[in-house]
């Protein structure tokens, strides 16, 4: 029964069929999804290889891998064959990916548009399922000096510290600033709360000659711009 048990471990498998020697072999943008999740997690279940196992548990989130990336341990261990180790080791590969194409957009941007601030800000607020508030600021040549979060759970003027905001302003000798903040139900609609904290940190940054120079709602897919939409 032991033998049997260990049938579909990746080492049983013929060469042809096992994604770290396909992966040496052929490089790593020859593999599939699974086939690399199936190297994440080793070995199946008694029934189900690891790439099987794998497809199946890509197949619950429609084959994408920012809804993969959203699901906790629990619900990963729902699987058979994937215990907490395993579900450890994919939730740390895909927070390793999403952290990588943010600092990839920090590395390379300077912000021209709204969309610049969207494709910085999204694979860090983007996908979450709570509220954040997240400050940018920039030098004289819109160049990105640093990403601070604010706050974390709510948008309300009690939870953002204006003096905070403004104090790391004058460290980086920041000339401007961009708030962000995501709307994990998807809705981009700027609320009464959105409109006053912009309004509130607007006025108090333009008392040092700093600019607000725009407010962004982000979602997974989309955003809306105050500076865009004329709200500024």
């Amino acid at each position: 029964m032991k033998e049997n048990s260990g049938s579909f471990s990746i080492k049983n498998w013929s060469v042809d069929d096992r994604p770290r020697e396909k992966l040496l072999s052929k490089g790593k943008d020859s593999l599939s999804d699974a086939e690399l999740i199936a190297i994440l997690i080793g070995s199946g279940s008694r029934n189900e290889s690891a790439v099987q196992l794998s497809k199946r548990i890509l197949a619950s989130v429609d084959n994408h891998l920012s809804e993969l990336g959203k699901l906790n341990i629990s619900q990963l261990s729902k699987f058979k064959g994937i215990g907490e180790a395993k579900a450890i080791s994919i939730i740390a590969a895909l927070e390793l990916g999403r952290r990588r194409r943010g600092e990839e957009a920090l590395q390379k941007l300077k912000i021209k548009s709204s969309q610049h601030v969207f494709e910085l800000m999204q694979p860090q607020i983007g996908e979450l399922s709570h509220e954040e508030f997240w400050i940018i600021y920039l030098n004289n040549s819109n160049t990105v000096l640093q990403t601070l979060q604010l706050s974390k759970g709510g948008i309300t003027g009690t939870l953002v510290d204006v003096r905070l905001v403004l104090k790391q302003a004058l460290e980086l000798n920041a000339t401007a600033m961009i708030l962000a903040h995501n709307h994990p139900s998807g809705t981009l609609v700027a609320s009464e709360a959105d409109k006053e904290i912009t309004q509130k940190i607007k006025n108090a940054a333009s008392g040092m000659d700093i600019k607000l120079l725009d407010h962004l709602i982000v979602t997974e897919k989309s955003y809306f711009s105050f500076a865009d939409e004329g709200l500024l």
